[in-house]
């Protein structure tokens, strides 16, 4: 939050009033578009309004949304109360050029746009090439995606 409120200084955050109204508008442009709205549990006073309040990211939302069953590992919670099956970001700070006033990601204008500058778009790497001093880890990854490392059988 310290991070938005440095970029977004002339920026005042909704009232409460004023959230309601915004929450009612995009349930109903949801349901016009046979979509579901989708808030953090924090918010719970918002389910009164037609706003699902389960979380952004839980299990069932990513199930629903590639078409498959998943069997996490382990999960993370990031606060109490959070329904998101997966807690991490991916991307890096101060790489998007888009600099939006209310986000977290980007805090200091002058390192984006030096980031910016580095970007190659045949490097596999999100921002430059590697680098002599960079260490690169092999990270062990596995499918959540139930039977995605089982050989499949199939029958006539």
């Amino acid at each position: 939050m310290k991070k938005v409120k440095k970029n977004a200084r002339n920026i005042k955050p909704p009232t409460n009033e004023e959230e309601i109204v915004l929450e009612k508008a995009f349930y109903q442009i949801g349901k016009q578009n046979d979509m579901i709205i989708h808030s953090c549990c924090e918010k719970t006073y918002l389910s009164k309004y037609g706003i699902d309040i389960s979380g952004y990211m839980s299990q069932d939302i990513i199930e629903k949304s590639i078409h498959n069953s998943l069997n996490p590992l382990k999960t993370k919670k990031l606060r109490e109360g959070c329904n998101c099956l997966m807690g991490n970001d991916i991307g890096s700070y101060n790489s998007c050029g888009h600099l939006c006033k209310y986000c977290y990601a980007n805090y200091n204008e002058e390192l984006v746009k030096q980031n910016m500058k580095k970007h190659n778009e045949n490097s596999p790497f999100l921002i430059g090439d590697y680098e002599k001093e960079d260490k690169i880890h092999l990270a062990k990854q596995k499918s959540w995606i139930k039977n995605q490392n089982e050989q499949l059988t199939f029958y006539n």
